[in-house]
């Protein structure tokens, strides 16, 4: 048996979203005429309270809409040093929104309202670049799957409104925080200004990302979207997926985390282990003693059958979904023995 947890974006439709997807009305959605495109996106914005959405083909796409909606060339963006949209988006901040960044050191990802007042640059300062977009990730994927206090996410929209500049949220993993925390989405659409999550991660769609905003943020997003190849035609066949993900396989997450701690606790009863991150949702990180290689443990894991990624320096990392269930876990304990 092979258990495979490299990451949440693994998953394969179940039967049940096959069925929804080919069951689809679809158009034309550069048209703006795929009535399930539309549906999804109006479900969305309802379900945060925001005014429009827009469905894009990755996480990657949706943040890097927003930041370009919200910048200017020669601007910057303030967020945490781990941030997905600073790491693993291909310099897109650089590449597409002509923009720098400003790093900040957080806990386990996550940024105080002080830090985040004490990073924007001064107004009349023309040596430094202008703040323009103050930038959170929750659940933090660097973070071990680490989720804010909903009090620091409202004093730092709280120093946003002070000095103009937009809040933006990576929620990829929004949903993963949302079972853990009890909050509520529109809790989360009334302090942003644009939202983006992913439906192809714990939510188990094959491909798609939404990004969520104002009208004149969607609209501005939905031109570059297009400038950047991202207009697709017959896509309520994908959206489709997202809809019933959205009905069904939100509040199953906390399966998902309850396994991720039994995965947590497997690992810290191992030698080699030197550390496990706090286990909060479904990402689960290892810090392996001094002078085992990553690579080479992950490797050894592989030959066991168990699928994880190196996760920097010393660092492994395993993350729990909808195709991981009880018996692959059983599985997993047997195999670490």
């Amino acid at each position: 048996m092979k258990i495979d947890l490299r990451s949440d974006t693994v998953t394969k439709p179940t039967r049940e979203m096959q069925e929804a997807m080919w069951e689809a009305t679809v158009g034309d959605d550069v048209m703006g005429d795929d009535p399930t495109v539309n549906a999804l996106q109006e479900k969305a914005a309802e379900l945060f309270g925001m005014e429009d959405a827009l469905f894009c083909a990755s996480g990657t796409m949706t943040n890097q809409l927003a930041i370009k909606v919200h910048t200017q060339p020669g601007s910057d963006v303030i967020c945490d040093k781990y941030s997905h949209i600073y790491l693993y988006e291909g310099g897109g901040i650089m590449l597409n929104s002509l923009s720098s960044v400003k790093l900040l050191d957080g806990d386990r990802g996550r940024l105080t309202a002080s830090q985040v007042a004490a990073a924007i640059s001064p107004e009349h300062d023309i040596h430094s670049t202008v703040t323009r977009l103050v930038s959170l990730e929750n659940t933090m994927n660097k973070g071990g799957g680490s989720y804010y206090d909903f009090e620091e996410i409202k004093a730092i929209r709280q120093v946003c409104n002070e000095k103009g500049i937009p809040l933006h949220l990576d929620g990829a993993r929004l949903f993963n925080a949302l079972v853990e925390t009890g909050e509520t989405p529109r809790q989360f659409g009334e302090v942003f200004d644009s939202i983006s999550i992913c439906l192809s991660k714990g939510l188990g769609c094959p491909i798609g990302s939404l990004l969520l905003g104002s009208k004149e943020t969607i609209n501005k997003a939905r031109r570059f979207r297009k400038s950047m190849g991202g207009g697709w035609r017959q896509a309520g066949f994908l959206a489709a997926a997202g809809i019933y993900a959205l009905d069904h396989h939100v509040e199953r997450l906390k399966e998902d985390h309850a396994r991720a701690r039994e995965i947590g606790k497997i690992f810290e009863a191992k030698a080699e282990v030197e550390a496990v991150f706090p286990v909060d949702t479904n990402i689960v990180i290892i810090r392996l003693a001094d002078g085992i290689s990553e690579v080479e443990y992950v490797q050894k894991l592989a030959e066991l059958g168990i699928l994880a990624v190196t996760f920097g320096r010393g660092l492994v990392r395993f993350v729990t979904h909808l195709d991981f269930n009880d018996s692959h876990l059983e599985e997993l304990r047997k195999s670490l023995a």
